[in-house]
């Protein structure tokens, strides 16, 4: 598949997820063999003002690359400046605009699902940020405020006809976020529409659900999010079973292996303290189902230094052994 004239190698994305797929953590999953790595949702209008904290969320490793940028925001001159900066930092090889996000507070900027209400504004939008970069630009949305996917379409069709490479298609409503069950049929109809690359995304747990999608709907790749948080392998199992027909389930030693790497390169990154408390809750993810996970995630919920992390892990995989 080719987004422009980018080549994809393989058939997985990760989703861009608030909070997470920070940089240790899209390190993490291309190491797993993810194809495709996304940036958390970055304000547009944060990078038009130089925050420190958003320009931060910025920074990157040739290791990652492809890394696509997600940019949101409503107003046309600074999300087209936001994306010169980005392109100009030489870290992207995907701009994609985020028309997916049902977070209040971002609805009420006007950004994320609330510009599927708003095709005039949306146009402007894509218009002036596929003027301002040459970088291939993807949106990724969702079906819209209703059932019927109608949204979702018409923000396609005016987004491939504005010069736009790819479309993400996460068919939930706005008003559903992450609950009941993702419509892959709107998948499969609007890849029916485009003659642009379609991806899929939502309610891919497994690689069967993946294989189910693309037959399903024909899709060109699959994106895969709150998956991939408790078991980032799932992309190098699926991009494996795509290729040879077949996938391995990580052995305990692979999973103890890579808690250790995710902690180590959270404390090189946000320093000691601050990656101790994020890796309390997010360690235990990689454990959940195995038998005494929940005493795991008590030791951790009390964790204050690296090597108390690793002694926890260690203590733990000496007991699963």
């Amino acid at each position: 598949m080719k987004i422009k004239d980018l080549k994809i190698n393989g058939k997985t994305f990760l989703a861009p997820l608030a909070g997470i797929t920070n940089l240790p953590f899209r390190l993490l999953v291309k190491e797993c063999g993810c194809a495709v790595v996304c940036s958390e949702m970055i304000s547009a209008k944060g990078i038009f003002y130089n925050s420190e904290k958003t320009l931060g969320l910025l920074t990157s490793k040739k290791q990652e690359k492809p890394l696509s940028v997600q940019l949101f925001g409503s107003d046309p001159d600074s999300m087209a400046k936001g994306a010169k900066v980005v392109e100009n930092l030489n870290i992207a090889s995907i701009i994609d605009i985020n028309f997916g996000c049902s977070v209040k507070k971002i609805i009420k900027q006007g950004a994320g699902s609330a510009l599927m209400r708003d095709p005039k504004l949306s146009t402007k939008i894509l218009r002036a940020v596929r003027k301002a970069t040459d970088l291939p630009m993807t949106i990724k949305l969702r079906s819209g405020w209703d059932t019927s996917g109608q949204q979702a379409f018409d923000i396609a069709r005016i987004a491939q006809d504005l010069g736009v490479n790819a479309v993400i298609m996460h068919p939930r409503t706005a008003k559903q976020g992450f609950k009941g069950k993702a419509d892959w049929h709107l998948i499969k109809n609007l890849k029916q529409k485009l003659a642009i690359p379609v991806i899929g995304n939502g309610d891919i747990n497994t690689v069967e659900d993946a294989q189910e999608m693309i037959t399903l709907t024909g899709c060109d790749a699959v994106m895969v999010g709150r998956a991939a948080m408790k078991n980032p392998f799932i992309l190098s199992q699926i991009e494996d079973f795509f290729e040879t027909g077949s996938y391995q389930t990580p052995s305990n030693y692979k999973i103890f292996r890579t808690m250790e790497r995710l902690t180590e390169m959270y404390v090189a990154y946000f320093g000691e303290i601050p990656a101790c408390k994020m890796l309390r809750s997010r360690l235990s993810w990689f454990v959940k189902g195995m038998p005494g996970c929940s005493a795991l995630r008590a030791e951790l919920s009390s964790t204050h230094s690296k090597n108390h992390i690793l002694a926890i892990i260690k203590e733990f995989e000496s007991c699963t052994a």
